[in-house]
């Protein structure tokens, strides 16, 4: 039977991207977000489910609806560049309400079947130097929020690491998603130690292998995709 891969907040950018090459891998497909959808997708035999990844009783129920999950793929949180001193307490909690919240609800409801049927991927996006706990006073709720991630991922592979299941966290660096105004791209790029932009494609294939059979023995990890941009 087809692997099952359940991506949260992969309607768009890279979780899009992700979902369609699965798709073309024979994986069963179903997205979640709170109301974008991906017609293309769905066309080609992906599910779609309403679900805000902030509301932990939804997080319960669209797990429950979609088991069997061989892998959980949380893509949700939006980016958020404000300056420290003009951030807004609404601002401060959105950050960690919609970054890391869905990554605590959605591995707690889904880590009990995973384990009991001793295989499991949970893939999760952090930021490429989260890593270094630098100060960043341009991104600082943002920043914070993915520092999060990358801790409660590695609660989540100690947890699942005896029973099959595997929990890594991609870290990616200034990618042509979507996601980040063309404008700051363009002035980033030179910046870069890969003098480019990173490719929808080149994150896709890292977490192809981390979702595989292959990568059973990689767990716990944070894996930059940013051309050594933030190291």
């Amino acid at each position: 039977m087809a692997r099952h891969a359940l991506l949260v907040g992969g309607t768009r950018g890279i979780g899009r991207a992700l979902a369609g090459s699965l798709l073309d891998s024979g994986w069963r497909i179903t997205l979640a977000s709170r109301s974008t959808r991906a017609e293309e997708l769905e066309a080609r035999g992906a599910c779609w489910r309403a679900c805000d990844a902030s509301d932990p009783a939804a997080c319960r129920e669209l797990v429950a609806a979609s088991e069997p999950i061989d892998a959980l793929v949380v893509c949700a949180g939006p980016y958020h560049r404000v300056p420290f001193f003009r951030e807004t307490a609404e601002g401060w909690r959105e950050m960690f309400t919609h970054n890391l919240d869905p990554v605590f609800f959605l591995g707690q409801a889904v880590m009990p079947g995973m384990r009991q049927r001793g295989f499991g991927r949970i893939l999760t996006f952090s930021m490429a130097n989260a890593h270094k706990l630098q100060a960043n006073p341009q991104v600082a709720a943002h920043y914070a929020a993915k520092v999060g991630v990358v801790a409660l991922t590695r609660t989540l592979a100690r947890i699942g690491a005896g029973s099959g299941v595997t929990a890594n966290c991609i870290s990616p660096g200034f990618i042509d998603s979507g996601s980040a105004p063309a404008e700051e791209l363009a002035e980033m790029a030179p910046k870069i130690p890969a003098k480019r932009i990173g490719r929808l494609d080149e994150v896709v294939a890292v977490a192809t292998f981390l979702l595989s059979e292959e990568a059973g023995y990689v767990n716990g990890a944070d894996l930059p995709v940013s051309g050594a941009w933030g190291l």
